[in-house]
């Protein structure tokens, strides 16, 4: 099979949709020798800082030693960028091979086939994608595998995994209503649904509300409940080149360094730290060394992610109300006092009235672009939105004329800040060498 024949096929998988549920995930995997049972899995759920977290911890293990690969979604820069594999031999982690994809849709697409025949449903793509990940991650020997939820947690397709060596759950909010229920309790519920018997929980900054939901879903399975140690953090600076911060621990203050940038990113570090104590006490060996090392090797791509300077071009996933609100405390804390371009494109099925009610007040100037993919809010309408904050705004329509039209207004000292929808930052990436 080639490689354009794998894609087609995982492509011609999207007219199923998005089907939440276990059953044919579970028939597919069965079929192909139940592969998950074959790993040490790390399930990661959660609203925001999924990715990050699991970066964070794949970075600490890698240097402890260990072989590691993650399956994360959504991708930015590249397809194959959803299966990733590293070791300590290597600073960063390296995308699915194409022969690796080309491999394992050899094996799956029969099945596919064969489920059809016996009156199943045929698998989504995330369905495959999940189950192509299950395979290579398997074939490529590695000790862990961090597992990231596509969406909820209790009927996602990674949700066939019935013993994860630790859950972690990163900050809930509210997010994907129309499938995980309207108030952030139902929302939690669905998260908690990755929570298994004697599979310690983890979980980092939560609201009261979510927290309870935890505790009660791991009090019934009989799950511990680790909470990150975010209130011992102290003496935090931030500047566009390093953030540092320190942890009191029971052996003393320990001073930690991170590269990947963003005022959360100290949550989610702390909720990586808490993950590798609790794997230590299962009996996996991480020394200190290991995990102040992990943590500042750890690349975030995508993620107030520093693309350009002078003037400076960030690039950031802000897509709900939540993660609007930690961009704007990591302007705050890394950009007082600059002028600020925003560059936006957004989802229509996202509550972006919100996102720009937090973060239309701190822009000088608002450009937005239509991302190419079917659920994509048109920029005349977003544009027409942002223009209620007496702020100018320019409809550029396209990522294209959007990084033009930036570039063209921006001053060296400025800061140009492109987020909302993931879908189109890769592009947006890509145009900056037009």
């Amino acid at each position: 099979m080639k490689y354009e024949e794998a894609r087609s096929f995982i492509q011609e998988s999207n007219q199923y949709g998005i089907v939440p549920g276990l059953q044919t995930i579970t028939e597919l995997l069965n079929r192909l020798g139940k592969p998950q049972d074959q790993l040490k899995i790390i399930h990661v759920a959660g609203t925001n800082g999924k990715g990050s977290t699991s970066a964070f911890i794949a970075s600490i293990l890698m240097r402890a030693g260990y072989r590691v690969g993650r399956y994360v979604s959504p991708v930015v820069f590249s397809y194959r960028e959803m299966i990733q594999i590293g070791d300590h031999e290597t600073s960063e982690m390296n995308y699915i091979s194409k022969e690796g994809i080309c491999e394992t849709i050899e094996q799956i697409q029969p099945i596919c086939g064969e489920m059809l025949r016996d009156g199943f449903a045929h698998p989504t793509t995330f369905e495959i994608e999940t189950a192509m990940a299950m395979l290579y991650l398997v074939k490529e020997k590695v000790d862990f595998a961090i597992i990231e939820v596509g969406m909820g947690g209790r009927l996602d397709a990674t949700n066939v995994i019935d013993h994860p060596i630790c859950s972690v759950i990163t900050p809930i909010s509210m997010d994907h209503m129309q499938f995980l229920g309207n108030s952030i309790e139902e929302i939690a519920k669905e998260k908690a649904g990755i929570i298994k018997v004697d599979a310690p929980v983890v979980t980092g900054r939560q609201q009261p509300e979510v927290l309870h939901v935890l505790e009660k879903t791991c009090q019934e399975k009989g799950t511990k409940i680790y909470i990150s140690d975010f209130n011992k953090v102290s003496h935090c600076n931030f500047s566009p080149e390093m953030t540092t911060f320190t942890l009191e621990t029971n052996a003393g203050n320990i001073n930690y360094r991170l590269q990947v940038l963003g005022e959360y990113q100290v949550d989610n570090a702390i909720l990586a730290i808490k993950v590798v104590k609790v794997l230590k006490e299962l009996g996996y060996p991480i020394d200190e060394e290991a995990i102040a090392k992990g943590l500042y090797e750890t690349h975030w791509r995508g993620r107030f992610d520093i693309v350009a300077k002078e003037p400076y071009i960030i690039v950031d996933g802000a897509h709900n109300e939540a993660a609007a609100l930690v961009l704007r405390k990591s302007i705050e804390a890394y950009f007082t006092n600059r002028r600020i371009i925003y560059i936006i494109g957004v989802l229509a099925d996202k509550d972006y009235r919100k996102i720009l009610d937090i973060l239309a007040p701190l822009s000088n100037l608002i450009i937005t672009l239509t991302p190419n993919n079917k659920r994509a809010l048109a920029s005349k309408d977003l544009a027409k939105e942002a223009e209620r904050f007496g702020i100018r705004v320019i409809d550029a329509g396209t990522t294209d004329r959007a990084v033009k039209a930036a570039l063209s207004e921006a001053g060296k000292e400025d800061v140009i800040i492109a987020f909302g929808s993931l879908s189109y930052l890769g592009d947006l990436v890509n145009s900056l060498s037009i």
